[in-house]
This record gives C-alpha cells, sequence and structure tokens, in this order.
C-alpha cells in the first residue's frame, strides 16, 4: 500500500536529522528487527524530545524494507501523528472494562490475527496512560496467537514481537474516581510483571 520508494526518500532524509541519542535508538530497532530477535524495549522522553519524528523514521525505513510495523498510541491525538496510526482500543478490540484475566477477542486465522504474525515491529507511544492490564492483556494475546508459528514464542514477551514503547511518566497518570494514589501507581506499566522484562541496557533516554 506504500510508494516504498518515497518511504525510503523520506527515511534518508529523516536519518540525517537525527541526533546521537535518535540514531542510537534507530540502529538498535533496526538490527533487531532484521535479525527477528523479538524483545522490549522502552525509550523515555518528554515532549519535545523527538519521541514521534524517531517513530517516523523507524517506521518509513522498515516499510521501505516491506516490512510490516503497526503503530498504536494510547490516546486519539497521539495516534494521528503517528503515519498509519491507531489507538489501542481499536487496533486491538480493547474491552472498556479490564482486569488481571482479561484477554482480546482475536481469533486464529483472522485478518487481525495474520497481521499481528506477519508483523515486525509494534510502536506503542504514550504508554504511562494505559493502565497495565491493557498491555498484560495484549501480551497475552499475542502469545495465543504467535505459539502457533513456534511454541518457543510462549516463553517471550509479545510472544516474540519486537516492541518498542514509548512515553513520559510526568505526564498526567491514569484517572481512578474514589481511589487513592497507591491505587493510581499500582495501575502503572512500571509495576507490570512485563516491566522487569524490559532489559536496563534497552532503557534508553533521548
Amino acid at each position: 500500500m506504500y510508494d516504498r520508494n518515497a518511504l525510503a526518500d523520506e527515511a534518508i532524509r529523516c536519518l540525517t536529522i537525527l541526533n546521537e541519542k535518535q540514531m542510537n535508538i534507530y540502529e538498535v530497532v533496526a538490527v533487531n528487527v532484521k535479525k527477528r530477535e523479538g524483545g522490549l524495549f522502552f525509550v523515555y522522553g518528554h515532549g519535545g524530545t523527538g519521541k514521534t519524528f524517531l517513530w517516523k523514521t523507524i517506521i518509513n525505513f522498515l516499510r521501505s524494507e516491506e516490512k510490516i510495523v503497526l503503530a498504536v498510541a494510547s490516546s486519539g491525538i497521539a495516534s494521528l501523528l503517528i503515519e498509519g496510526g491507531r489507538t489501542t482500543h481499536s487496533r486491538f478490540k480493547v474491552p472498556i472494562n479490564i482486569d488481571e484475566n482479561s484477554t482480546y477477542n482475536i481469533k486464529q486465522k483472522s485478518f487481525l490475527a495474520e497481521l499481528i504474525v506477519q508483523a515486525d515491529l509494534l510502536i506503542w507511544d504514550e504508554v504511562p496512560l494505559n493502565h497495565k492490564h491493557v498491555f498484560e492483556a495484549v501480551d497475552r494475546s499475542f502469545h495465543d496467537i504467535m505459539w502457533h508459528k513456534d511454541t518457543n514464542n510462549l516463553n517471550k514477551p509479545f510472544g516474540g514481537k519486537t516492541v518498542l514503547l514509548g512515553g513520559d511518566f510526568r505526564q498526567i497518570l491514569l484517572v481512578f474516581p474514589g481511589k487513592g494514589r497507591a491505587d493510581i501507581f499500582m495501575a502503572s506499566i512500571n509495576n507490570s510483571y512485563l516491566w522487569m522484562l524490559v532489559l536496563f541496557l534497552n532503557w534508553i533516554k533521548i
């Protein structure tokens, strides 16, 4: 669906503008996707540090190489800033009421399931705005889909997919009417079992 030549030209232009830290992140992710190693990465940076521009560069480069990139964001405004972006709830059919046992209704061999199987990278922006149960449910759903391809994927985060998370924990956190500070804190992704799978060396601050 994309003009590969136009994307390649835009990727080259963007690469010349990246700063040193952005280039390091780009290289880590590009190599990881090329080798199909899988992994969970987090890019931390406040507004104006160039996260969206970094996403654009990575997406343009990979799509010019005929790679499939799924780009989602926790808010509608953020998703509109990413080419081909969707909200998390729209892309992964997130239910309104979610808990620690929730999974998503993604049927095997459906269009969405096949898209996830073929995807080379998932970029997820504004992650502090989602409850940790959303990430855990996506993780379980990816496992359910990917184990058919390789049973070893059951032991890997997000079924062995390369996942690039981004956000700023200084932004406003989730709001729970009638709940206290402890409930809000415990709902954050950095209190999820997935956070332990984000390698320290992969925490790259712009």
